[in-house]
């Protein structure tokens, strides 16, 4: 079962939220937070937006097309994305996707380093102060989530602080077309990325995890609460003392929507064994390009 955390615990007594997330994050890698500090009427805003983005025709979305956008922003068609590469099945989502804001006349932006370019918007009324809105806030509760996991790793609170202060963060709006014959994937089996994913859904099912040595079982739908699960760069960084977990979403018997937040350390940020985590069992590599490998494996080209 995956376990249920309260945000109101992690402030009230965060020693004791440290040490249950710590052991959520061993075992099980997913986990949901209720009682969270992002505003419901924010949460409700941004479906609202993603609602109405996804609604437009095709032709209005193509010239946002994340494939060609060499900064992960932008909309992602139906059948441009693959996340299972062992089986290639093709997902059935579209997508959009919101990176760290940057003006474009930024030094980052201007230097072309990478993940720093500037944010593509439609041009919806509200749809970009919406987004950057919901950005900051869940933002903010990933970061604060990461003191905890410093508590429990043994590190100074603010040990991560610094790895976070210009994210290479992803804010992905996502809806699945309803499937009442069930045939095909939603999304298809897979680790996430980066440090943590904050997801937000809207009750409909079909999120499944697999945890290690078990079959697929089914996430819970806590009204209003956050499914957050560790990234393979947080189970590297960690040095598998937290673990990844796979997970999927089964093509919906009827329309699902969903709102994820991948928070991913600064692109300089060097991911190696933290410190008390024993002999490191990866080699060290930048957080961008470890994402970028990543990547490159997921996305097709438009129309393949």
């Amino acid at each position: 079962m995956v376990p249920i955390l309260d945000w109101g615990e992690f402030l009230q007594s965060p020693e004791s939220f440290a040490a249950k997330l710590g052991r959520t994050c061993r075992d099980h890698g997913f986990f949901v937070i209720e009682n969270h500090p992002v505003a419901a009427e924010l949460i409700a805003q941004m479906f609202q937006q993603a609602d109405a983005f996804f609604a437009l025709p095709d032709a209005q979305k193509r010239p946002l097309a994340i494939s060609n956008n060499p900064h992960n922003r932008g909309w992602a068609a139906m059948g441009t994305e693959s996340l299972d590469e062992t089986s290639g099945q093709i997902d059935q989502k579209q997508a959009f996707n919101v990176g760290f804001d940057l003006a474009p006349d930024d030094p980052r932006v201007l230097a072309g380093e990478p993940f720093r370019g500037v944010n593509i918007w439609p041009d919806l009324p509200g749809f970009k102060a919406t987004a950057l809105a919901y950005f900051d806030a869940v933002q903010s509760m990933g970061i604060a989530l990461h003191r905890a996991f410093a508590a429990d790793l043994g590190l100074p609170l603010d040990y991560f602080d610094a790895h976070f202060d210009a994210p290479m963060a992803t804010l992905r709006m996502l809806s699945y077309p309803a499937v009442p014959s069930g045939e095909g994937i939603g999304a298809g089996a897979h680790t996430d990325y980066g440090s943590i994913t904050l997801l937000m859904t809207d009750g409909a099912p079909g999120l499944q995890v697999k945890p290690r040595g078990q079959d697929w079982m089914d996430v819970p739908a806590v009204d209003g609460a956050f499914i957050v699960n560790i990234g393979d760069c947080l189970m590297r960084w960690s040095n598998r003392n937290y673990i990844s977990t796979p997970h999927r979403v089964l093509a919906p018997p009827r329309a699902r929507r969903s709102i994820a937040f991948f928070l991913d350390p600064n692109p300089d940020s060097v991911i190696e064994a933290l410190p008390g985590t024993g002999e490191s069992r990866y080699p060290a590599i930048t957080a961008a390009d470890y994402l970028r490998s990543r990547l490159d494996a997921t996305y097709k080209p438009l129309g393949a």
